[in-house]
């Protein structure tokens, strides 16, 4: 962690404590929005393949999302979803790969990133935005997600017209909200239980569930897709023992793959993954 980040969360963990002691409420919203809101947001560097890409834009709630298409006339759809504080740019190694194989390939920025509006997401936004993309673009043959768009996208199929046939791959996905919130919480020494109950509250409220809700475990029960699920042993973001608990549940049509010593990034940009997800789609 570099010296500017380290003395922004020293600052806002000082912010927290502080305004924990006036309202528990407040210290929760704050939190909530800091949760949602993406600080490192990646830059947009131009890539050649996205040069010639057909833009897209939709409004959502209000903020304009903004997305690339590639092969509009070819019928097989393959949609590419990225991570939190990502953007489509990031996967431009995929988007290449598919077009070689002939197929029509969408790629969106999530709210709050790339080319997109807005300063928040969270899971249920992200979510929309998928649903809405199928609506509007589909139907869709075949999914990767990364990171963040794991969860979004197995609560978005959870009500999606899909089938077997349906391909999924998810790459190091946020397996379980609770886990991300946890580390958040530890990250900003925040340990008082008020404020997490109050944080929960927030989540029922804007979503009708509580965080232990937003589960892939849970989801997987609805999903009736073909899934590869691509994970690393020394991922430090989303772990890998929130995924080996959805791989005990013995789900038929889940295959995993674990890998060891590509974290959480390094894994979607490794060539030997590529290919296997390439040669899956």
């Amino acid at each position: 962690m570099q010296l500017k980040q380290k003395l922004a969360i020293s600052y806002i963990r000082t912010k927290f404590k502080l305004l924990s002691l006036i309202s528990k409420r407040k210290t929760a919203e704050k939190v909530f929005e800091l949760f949602c809101m993406p600080l490192l947001k990646s830059p947009t560097r131009a890539r050649t393949v996205f040069t010639w890409a057909e833009i897209l834009r939709f409004k959502m709630d209000g903020v304009t999302i903004q997305g690339y298409r590639w092969n509009k006339d070819n019928p097989h759809k393959i949609l590419i979803l990225h991570g939190f504080g990502s953007a489509a740019y990031n996967f431009h190694a995929y988007i290449v790969a598919m077009l070689d194989k002939g197929y029509q390939v969408l790629a969106f920025d999530a709210p709050a990133h790339g080319n997109s509006e807005g300063r928040t997401v969270n899971a249920m936004q992200y979510c929309e935005m998928i649903k809405k993309i199928i609506k509007l673009y589909g139907p869709v043959n075949g999914f990767l997600a990364h990171s963040f768009g794991g969860i979004a996208l197995s609560l978005a199929m959870e009500n999606a017209p899909h089938d077997e046939n349906t391909k999924i791959v998810f790459i190091a996905p946020a397996t379980e909200t609770t886990t991300a919130i946890d580390t958040a919480f530890k990250l900003l020494k925040i340990n008082d239980k008020a404020v997490r109950d109050e944080f929960d509250r927030i989540i029922f409220n804007k979503g009708g569930h509580l965080p232990k809700w937003y589960s892939m475990k849970r989801a997987m029960e609805n999903i009736k897709a073909t899934i590869l699920w691509i994970h690393d042993e020394d991922d430090d973001i989303t772990p890998v023992s929130d995924a080996l608990k959805v791989k005990e549940k013995g789900f038929k049509n889940i295959e995993f793959i674990i890998t060891k010593g590509l974290g959480h990034r390094n894994i979607y940009r490794d060539a030997a993954i590529r290919k296997r997800v390439t040669a899956f789609l």
